[in-house]
């Protein structure tokens, strides 16, 4: 690695190690409080004079023998990855710079500054003057010692397993997202070979009845393969692509049935560039047209719409076929309504939903209404 890339290397792995100090930064004030406390209503006993006073002197040193444990951590944690950037070895994942490992090296640094610096600033606050810590015949001096020591060695085993738990849980998480990006992997290596499938069928019964529209077919499925298997293999995409995809698969239906498909789609502009996941509303399309609109001699209207509310997108897919009552998805146990929600449910769990109910409307037909969190 080059040597001028090391102040770089430094600030990221600082950035990094600042990340987890800030995230620790609620529990590890809760503890040194509640240690604090203990601390001076112990002290507080021994003589019964002097709580509040005692308290500023305990929070003054806890808080000065913290900082420098968080201190020497950051620095430490820098450090370390920099030597290991320098030796191109990439960041350290070892958590030696971390958790308990972490704390012991910080630990004798606090226990000797930090009661100097938290006396230094208490009796800056008070006006008093403390005996030197390194008076040992004074029976204050070594009270604060060694309360000073036992409130360190207590903090880094505390803290340090604190930390070590939240490394625990972050893996975890990691892992779990890991999983379910796996798992929408396999539902949609599923979903578009159904769609394809789907259509190759179609394309095979108009090759029989009409041979020139089925060219014009073929045309139309090959440019929608080529604008859709790229965009696939992404984990979202803006909502203007999702509706231009569904576009072409329309224009490629409207080819098979004619004149008994006719297509409306309401996009916003200013919802045009929200992340969606891939082909999420392409299978409520074409469960629409498959069981709303085909089994009807006349066909219909298929609609797409967006809106929002104040923290959530809503996707409708409506269709003015021949309704729920009429077809086996009435129970919404078809295979692409199936794949959206286990791909909602993945994706954002109890958050986002998958209703279908019939239109609201004297046209007829039925509604499906996909709700998500904005990001």
């Amino acid at each position: 690695m080059n040597p001028a890339a090391a102040p770089a290397a430094t600030t990221t792995a600082f950035a990094t190690a600042w990340g987890q100090a800030r995230r620790q930064a609620p529990r590890t004030v809760g503890f040194v409080a509640l240690l604090c406390l203990g601390i001076a209503v112990l002290t507080t006993a021994l003589d019964g004079r002097a709580f509040f006073t005692k308290l500023l002197y305990s929070c003054c040193i806890g808080a000065s023998c913290t900082a420098l444990i968080e201190a020497t951590r950051l620095a430490l944690a820098a450090t370390l990855d920099q030597m290991r950037r320098l030796r191109g070895l990439g960041p350290s994942h070892s958590g030696f710079d971390s958790g308990w490992r972490g704390m012991m090296l910080a630990g004798p640094v606090a226990a000797l500054l930090g009661p100097v610096l938290g006396l230094a600033l208490a009796d800056g606050i008070t006006g008093y003057r403390s005996p030197s810590l390194l008076s040992l015949s004074q029976t204050s001096s070594r009270m604060t010692l060694v309360l000073a020591l036992l409130g360190t060695g207590i903090s880094i085993f505390v803290l340090g397993t604190m930390e070590r738990l939240a490394q625990a849980r972050a893996k975890a998480e990691a892992a779990q997202r890991a999983a379910a990006e796996n798992q929408l992997r396999l539902l949609q290596s599923q979903l578009e070979p159904h769609m394809l499938f789907n259509t190759l069928a179609n394309l095979r019964v108009l090759i029989g009845l009409d041979p020139q529209r089925a060219q014009a077919m073929l045309d139309r499925l090959i440019a929608f393969l080529r604008a859709t298997l790229s965009a696939s293999r992404r984990d979202a995409h803006p909502l203007a692509d999702e509706f231009r995809h569904l576009d072409d698969y329309l224009a490629l239906m409207a080819i098979r049935m004619g004149q008994r498909l006719a297509v409306r789609l309401d996009l916003p502009a200013e919802l045009a560039s929200l992340p969606v996941p891939p082909l999420l509303l392409q299978p409520l399309v074409e469960n629409a047209i498959k069981h709303g609109l085909e089994p009807k001699v006349e066909g219909g209207r298929i609609e797409v719409s967006a809106r929002r509310t104040a923290e959530r997108l809503i996707l409708c897919v409506r269709d003015t076929g021949v309704g729920l009552q009429a077809t086996p998805a009435a129970g919404g146990s078809s295979f692409g309504l199936e794949q959206v929600r286990t791909r909602l449910a993945t994706l954002h769990g109890n958050r986002a939903t998958l209703s279908l109910q019939p239109a609201p409307d004297d046209e007829g037909g039925a509604l499906a209404t996909l709700e998500l969190p904005l990001p």
